[in-house]
């Protein structure tokens, strides 16, 4: 029932009669309305405090005080969480000095936020999803972290130290408080994020955003957009269709195939195992519309206010998926465990892979699973899935090493291989996160027993079996030959645009 989780809303009571009346828990209805209320805003933003009518302080202490409104609506006084995060950290940044201000940041923003899941989820209300004012406080750790980052390359490192992107995303100025607040906290997106560069914010807020993108992109493709700027609309309208759809997937087929059915005593004793595994797809397949639901709406409400242009289609249409979070038909559709990565929470596969994969001296791949899992919270079955997740993406680079050549011989060929290899990749999918979803140690486990532990066996045999050459050998290959690195070679990074640039020497 909804009244049972009511009271556990620490946030406003005001919508208590909606909740009630359909039947939701408040605290989603209040993320909800709020979201939706922020779309409105973002559209007011983007019309009214156009950076060509209004400067950039004024537009720094709306989004910041909107951001702020937001969250205590959401979430009370747990609010003050994100601005005492925000403010060690930000001490850190100044009375550190730049060598070391990445590390600590690293280590305090991190450890706050894990103090406050263990404390919400040992102390108040474990398995409960209600008032978690830690969600927004994940995208924050995210933001302080990449900046630290991007401050400790653009204001300690020498440029030839830099790759291309990091280069692109280095930051060679000690932000003021309100911009920093700003980032951290604006209105578009202390809810649900996504995450975003430093300088791609202020480029926004400044105005600028436009204006460099368009340079990136073709001038012939441009000529016609220079003057104006490009209207989101199409690309908002298109955001929200996807997700109605997905709330309506989510609300009318969620409770048929239950997760938790996985571990039922008697379906496992008189389900064959074939239909155990088209159940875990199915079961699995339906919690994804939820995601697909925040994430599309988190990034049409940025695309409303004006935040998330990203250059020009080679038809001239404009792109609005600079800080986009998932590519659905990319991850329904994925052939490898690698490509639904990167297509799933996509910012934040940017952020693990520029704090911790490109910089981890020593097991990159096993480091940044490490740091996933700590940084989601303090389930145990968070731990379970991402070292299941290690063994599987191990397993599925040997695969693609060794067997995949063996099927580029003929299209026929191909596409047999990409239909095993989908299929394959479902499977490994639903079977890694399974543990995710039950949160705990016994359920999770009473899943892998009723399996037989059959995916950890056969993706251990697979990753010792099959060689795979080390990271640097195939760096110093992919370097020697001037060709970029292949997808297996970075097991939980996105598509990073910022990889591709081209920076311009003089």
């Amino acid at each position: 029932m909804a009244t049972g989780t009511i009271s556990s809303c620490t946030g406003s009571s005001l919508l208590q009669p909606i909740s009630e009346i359909i039947n939701l828990p408040l605290d989603q209805v209040n993320f909800v309305v709020c979201q939706l209320f922020a779309l409105l805003t973002a559209v007011w933003f983007r019309l009214y405090l156009h950076p060509s009518k209004t400067s950039p302080l004024v537009r720094h202490v709306v989004a910041t005080l909107l951001g702020f409104y937001f969250a205590l609506f959401c979430f009370g006084w747990y609010a003050l969480h994100f601005l005492v995060q925000s403010g060690i950290t930000y001490g850190i940044m100044i009375l550190s000095g730049v060598e070391h201000m990445h590390k600590y940041c690293l280590v305090v923003a991190l450890g706050y936020l894990s103090i406050c899941q263990i404390t919400r989820v040992y102390v108040f209300d474990y398995g409960m999803y209600s008032a978690d004012f830690t969600g927004p406080m994940m995208v924050i750790t995210q933001k302080i972290t990449s900046l630290a980052f991007e401050m400790h390359d653009g204001m300690a490192r020498k440029e030839e130290q830099l790759t291309p992107s990091q280069q692109y995303l280095a930051v060679r100025r000690m932000p003021s408080l309100l911009e920093y607040l700003s980032y951290n906290c604006n209105f578009m997106g202390i809810l649900a994020g996504p995450t975003c560069s430093y300088n791609d914010y202020i480029a926004f807020i400044e105005g600028r955003s436009y204006r460099s993108k368009q340079l990136d992109t073709n001038s012939k493709v441009n000529g016609a957009h220079k003057q104006n700027d490009p209207s989101p609309k199409a690309d908002v309208i298109q955001k929200l269709g996807t997700c109605a759809i997905s709330l309506l997937v989510f609300l009318s087929v969620c409770k048929v195939f239950p997760v938790e059915r996985n571990i039922d005593d008697e379906f496992i004793a008189t389900t064959p195992f074939y239909g155990q595994v088209v159940y875990l797809y199915l079961s699995m397949l339906t919690t994804r519309p939820k995601y697909y639901f925040v994430w599309t709406l988190a990034d049409a409400i940025n695309n409303a206010a004006g935040f998330g242009f990203n250059g020009y289609n080679k038809d001239g249409s404009p792109r609005w998926d600079l800080i986009s979070n998932l590519r659905i038909l990319n991850i329904e559709f994925a052939t490898s465990f690698k490509m639904f990565l990167d297509n799933w929470n996509i910012q934040t596969a940017h952020w693990l892979k520029r704090v911790c994969y490109e910089r981890c001296p020593y097991n990159p791949t096993a480091a940044t699973f490490l740091l996933s899992a700590m940084w989601h919270g303090a389930y145990p079955g968070y731990y379970l899935t991402f070292v299941t997740g290690i063994l599987v993406t191990l397993a599925a680079r040997a695969m693609r090493h060794n067997v995949r050549p063996y099927f580029l011989g003929s299209p026929t060929h191909k596409l047999v291989y990409d239909i095993i290899t989908w299929a394959g990749t479902q499977i490994a999918i639903c079977y890694t996160v399974v543990p995710f979803v039950l949160l705990s140690v016994a359920p999770s486990l009473k899943f892998y027993r009723s399996w037989y532990f059959c995916g950890h066996i056969a993706c251990l045999l697979l990753a010792v079996a099959l060689p795979v050459k080390p990271r640097h050998l195939r760096t110093k290959e992919m370097s020697n030959s001037g060709a970029h690195q292949t997808l297996d070679q970075q097991p939980l990074t996105g598509t990073d645009h910022y990889s591709s640039l081209k920076l311009k020497t003089t």
